[in-house]
């Protein structure tokens, strides 16, 4: 079939690259692999889809570790308060929590994909649900994408395909392969946003206790602290997940290298003082009682066993036996709960993939191939990656604009 632009992927990026070529006149076809469209976007947020930050976009780009100056032109062009302008002008009222982080006062996922589903049928673009083998070049330029059920003639292609993150949703690398193939170089793919896997022993046996109101401190090895953190985590078979766990992740890189340790606060509201004088009221209430009966109303009882070794404490030793020194190395593993980091599991796993289209062969303004013209890329298909809090959905938005707006541009003047 013919048409003028072809979009390769039916994400955040590619729909809204979709919609905002189509609202400029582009005629456009949306290829994506899977049944239906926005997959991963259905899921993100635990189902509540935090699609972006209220913030400006010099914030946007203080969050984004990976290539964020390469951000500058679109974010300038569609910042955060336009994503929330336009979603609200289309049907999905929103609300700001904590962390500034945005999300549909419904806390439905489901809203924000259906809005866009609307608007690609409202104006007109076509959906093929096929997967993309391979770009049709002529002379330096890209004419077609070939599909498993035909070939798509178009005047320009946007490479919207996502990363390598959550491959059950169609993230699959298919971008990356052809990227290559018209010339592009790929950096490393390394899973960002993404659980951890942790050495220090027995911690499997913590497997499905999650903590509350909890801090978290990462550091290397040498100990420079790189995070800290306040909410809630999860303990796994493998290690630690969870949101805090999941936003320190972003912030870690080279495992080997660092050799990252995390401390955990498992009561940040008590300084050391308050902790001992909480200790000793339960010790004096129950002064036969031993350590590991007595620790059930101050901590979790499936961590006691780990606090108790950290401390270096007899789990059996009676509360009325317990020295000072013995005491205070309590409240210490309690307020500095030691995890050991061996890495980060895999990208498979990952919400975020790190690494992608190198961001010096594309035009920062535009999303315009600087090797193949026509062609175009929006999302986590390129180099560029956030932390949480609604930045990465942010930059599937500002650059899906971008390229969508730009590819439709070039067609209207060619």
């Amino acid at each position: 079939m013919k048409t003028e632009l072809a979009v390769v992927g039916g994400g955040a990026a590619g729909m809204f690259a979709a919609v905002s070529a189509a609202e400029r006149g582009a005629g456009t076809v949306l290829i994506e692999r899977n049944d239906r469209l926005g997959r991963k976007l259905g899921i993100t947020g635990k189902g509540r889809c935090n699609l972006t930050n209220n913030c400006g976009a010099d914030e946007v780009i203080r969050n984004t570790p990976g290539n964020g100056r390469f951000l500058f032109s679109a974010l300038a062009a569609f910042p955060p308060s336009a994503a929330m302008e336009w979603f609200e002008a289309h049907g999905v009222p929103l609300k700001t929590e904590r962390g500034a982080r945005v999300f549909p006062e419904s806390d439905r996922a489901a809203d924000v994909v259906n809005c866009l589903c609307h608007e690609l049928d409202r104006l007109g673009v076509k959906v093929i649900h096929s997967r993309a083998k391979r770009l049709v070049l002529e002379d330096g330029r890209v004419t077609g994408v070939e599909c498993e059920n035909g070939t798509v003639s178009c005047k320009a292609v946007i490479l919207a395909t996502g990363g390598m993150s959550y491959p059950a949703t169609g993230s699959t690398g298919d971008g990356y392969r052809l990227a290559k193939s018209a010339g592009h170089s790929v950096g490393a793919l390394l899973p960002s946003i993404v659980p951890l896997e942790v050495r220090t022993p027995d911690c499997s046996a913590m497997a499905g206790l999650g903590l509350k109101n909890i801090k978290v401190k990462a550091f290397t090895g040498s100990g420079r602290q790189v995070y800290e953190d306040f909410g809630e985590m999860l303990f796994t078979h493998f290690g630690i997940s969870g949101p805090v766990v999941l936003s320190m992740s972003a912030h870690l890189r080279n495992f080997a290298e660092n050799n990252y340790y995390v401390l955990i606060d498992m009561k940040p509201a008590l300084d050391m003082e308050k902790l001992d004088r909480r200790i000793l009221r339960d010790f004096a209430e129950h002064p036969n009682r031993t350590l590991e009966n007595i620790l059930g109303a101050l901590l979790p009882r499936a961590v006691i066993p780990m606090i108790l070794r950290q401390a270096g404490l007899d789990p059996a030793l009676r509360v009325n036996e317990v020295t000072r020194a013995q005491r205070s190395a309590l409240a210490e593993a309690v307020k500095g709960f030691r995890l050991e980091i061996s890495g980060a599991r895999p990208i498979e796993e990952a919400v975020v993939t790190s690494g992608g289209v190198s961001v010096k062969e594309i035009d920062p303004r535009t999303m315009r191939s600087k090797l193949t013209e026509g062609l175009y890329f929006a999302g986590e298909i390129i180099d560029v990656d956030a932390y949480t809090g609604g930045f990465n959905l942010q930059i599937a938005w500002a650059t899906g604009r971008a390229a969508g707006t730009a590819a439709a541009e070039e067609i209207a003047a060619s």
